[in-house]
């Protein structure tokens, strides 16, 4: 790898107004990397980008990219034909009344392809991006996945040296998440191009080379993602124990890091202590602890750790006994939410095929998806908002056909499209919700002081809720849905753009109110990491349910169907995995520099894997098991359903 970096970023300063977006970072790009901006909105990664593309001017310090300075449109100019930027969004770069291919066509004129160079580029990039059978679809019929590879290809196809993607697998489905990867895998691998990629995702950081973690402008760590990883060093531990909230209080009083996922609790250990298995058994001594396992730390453990460090952590509070007065009680042994085959469909379109699942009391319950799966429009059947055109369901014992206004009575419900007035106080907000759900006067200011502490707003009770961070204006939202002490609890998307710290502390909100209020939530979302948080869940594709079980019962069915998660360090692992697919390997999928396979029988697939790249002259460094991830999970049922699919027509 050449040692004279594309890009050379020192001091870099970008103000709007008062808000400080970049705060003086350096940084260095070096060729021929896959380089990963992580960090949540609001970090400062777009900012940097745009000016590294040339598209945005900075206030102090300098940017280089090629060995020119960036300092004004002229410099900007001279180095456009050898980048590509994908702004953040979906199919944000491109036009949607027009087809597939004359998009591919129009970005190839404007980047001034040579006619005989374009033919034989643009049917490559369809056919690896899986675009080639829809070259006469309108853009704007597009999914979130296809959108973003057709972005992908209208950037590439000037062969650029540098690409630039702003969050380009945000709302992107896992299968296009996987497909958009292995691209630019490709790519890197065969032309030699440098790639400068962002993302608010953690679990993408094994996919890049290098990473510069972010927060609030700032750059926390950066360079390799495996010396990133020894940056905390320790081991974290996944416990099952009950009763659980007692072994969460336990745990909490001895460890930093200590995280509810389910019906599991995942505690950091750090390194010095010597047997993170005796200690945490220690801890929970007189309780029963039914298993424990440990693996090695994943960068979100780094990037809280960093925070923490840096006196941005914040330390967990126990959660607010709600104030006495009115509340709903349902029957405790009935589900509080039921679908039974549910259908919509709009026009020709089915949204949603006939989904059915059940949420008990207390179950905190996900419905995973990407966009356009068919989650919010399942919510909106629920709560009333659309009627079904097929099925039934019932929401606190009412009928979701005929009885919309008592299930507004019933639950709480948190939009994906945020439902706060940022133009009104924290208080306002809160008031106005009361007002809505008809919570009885003299109930209204014990309500609000509860919410004030269960967001942690003390002190911000009349600060406008648009000057909020993220983080605090989504547990605002939350303390709204609750003001009038609802059972169950519908939250769309809820942390979309919040920070790992802020996540946890509101997943951590959610778990206890599941645990010590009895309450049901219905939780959507497309991050699969979250799916973790989850004591069941229904995998949504296509509008149907792909998948229905807990999170360790969906890992158990695709090891048992597909087989265990192979992680294989080699040199060259680009041409490794090329090799490996050509040897009957079809699933290997390049992470960063390594290479993953599925495996029935693990250790004939090591032997053969290791023949295999052996005759190949390419060094084998090891070949370890991995755990299997929700993403994992999804991927491999969305396949198998397309190759049934296919194996019918």
């Amino acid at each position: 790898m050449d040692e004279t970096p594309v890009v050379r970023i020192r001091g870099l300063v970008k103000n709007y107004k008062d808000v400080h977006a970049v705060r003086g970072i350096d940084l260095d790009i070096p060729k021929g990397s896959l380089f990963g901006l992580i960090g949540s909105d609001g970090a400062g990664k777009s900012s940097t980008m745009k000016t590294v593309a040339g598209v945005m001017s900075y206030d102090a310090g300098s940017v280089n990219v090629f060995g020119n300075l960036i300092d004004s449109e002229s410099a900007a100019e001279r180095i456009k034909l050898r980048l590509g930027f994908m702004p953040q969004g979906l199919g944000q770069n491109l036009y949607p009344d027009l087809s597939i291919e004359e998009n591919i066509n129009f970005f190839a004129r404007l980047r001034l392809v040579k006619s005989e160079d374009l033919g034989e580029r643009k049917e490559k990039l369809l056919r690896m991006t899986r675009l080639d059978k829809f070259r006469d679809r309108a853009m704007k019929n597009l999914s979130g996945g296809m959108k973003q590879k057709l972005g992908l290809v209208c950037t590439l196809i000037h062969e650029p040296e540098l690409v630039i993607l702003d969050e380009p697998t945000t709302g992107v489905d896992p299968v296009s998440r996987r497909d958009f990867w292995a691209i630019l895998a490709e790519l890197l691998a065969e032309k030699g191009i440098t790639a400068l990629v962002s993302t608010a995702y953690m679990d993408e950081a094994s996919r890049f080379h290098s990473a510069a973690l972010m927060h609030h402008g700032r750059i926390l760590a950066t360079g390799e993602i495996e010396s990133l990883l020894r940056m905390a060093p320790g081991t974290v531990a996944s416990v099952a124990a009950q009763p659980q909230l007692e072994a969460l209080k336990r745990l909490r009083g001895r460890f930093e890091q200590v995280v509810a996922l389910g019906n599991y609790l995942r505690v950091f250990v750090p390194e010095q202590t010597a047997d993170a298995e005796h200690v945490v058994r220690d801890v929970l001594k007189g309780l029963d602890v039914t298993e424990v396992q440990t693996d090695t730390p994943e960068l979100e453990d780094v990037y809280v750790s960093l925070l923490e460090l840096n006196g941005e952590g914040q330390a967990v509070r126990e959660l607010p006994s709600p104030p006495e007065g009115t509340v709903i009680h349902l029957d405790p042994n009935a589900p509080v939410i039921e679908a039974v085959n549910l259908v919509r469909d709009f026009g020709a379109f089915r949204a949603v095929d006939h989904v059915s699942f059940e949420v008990r009391p207390g179950e905190i319950f996900g419905l995973l998806g990407a966009n356009g799966a068919g989650k919010t429009t399942v919510i909106k059947m629920l709560t009333g908002i659309l009627r079904p055109s097929e099925g039934a369901g019932s929401v606190a014992g009412a009928d979701m056909r005929h009885s919309g206004s008592t299930i507004k009575k019933r639950i709480g419900y948190m939009s994906q499209a945020f439902s706060l007035y940022l133009d009104l106080s924290v208080v306002e907000n809160i008031r106005l919700y009361a007002g809505i759900y008809a919570v009885p006067q003299r109930e209204i200011e014990p309500r609000l002081r509860w919410i004030v502490d269960l967001a942690g707003l003390e002190g911000m009770e009349n600060a406008l809720t648009g000057s909020l961070p993220m983080g605090l204006r989504q547990r605002l939202a939350l303390g709204c849905a609750l003001v009038h002490r609802p059972p169950i609890l519908f939250l769309d998307e809820p942390t979309s753009g919040v920070d790992p710290m802020g996540r946890r502390e509101f997943w951590d909100v959610l778990f206890r109110l599941s645990r010590q209020e009895g309450v049901g939530l219905l939780v959507t979302t497309h991050y699969m990491v979250e799916a973790e948080y989850c004591d069941r869940i229904a995998l949504m594709h296509a509008g149907k349910v792909v998948a229905y079980d807990s999170p360790a019962g969906l890992k158990a069915d695709v090891e048992k169907r597909f087989g265990q998660l192979l992680e294989i360090r080699c040199e060259n692992p680009y041409r490794a995995q090329s090799v490996l697919r050509d040897h009957g390997f079809e699933d290997a999928t390049l992470f960063g520099r390594r290479v993953q396979v599925l495996a029935r029988d693990a250790e004939a697939v090591k032997n053969d894997v290791r023949k295999v790249l052996d005759a190949a002259k390419i060094s084998v460094q090891s070949i370890g098991r991995l755990p299997l991830t929700m993403e994992n999970v999804f991927v491999q049922n969305v396949l198998d359903l397309e190759h049934k699919a296919g194996l019918a027509a």
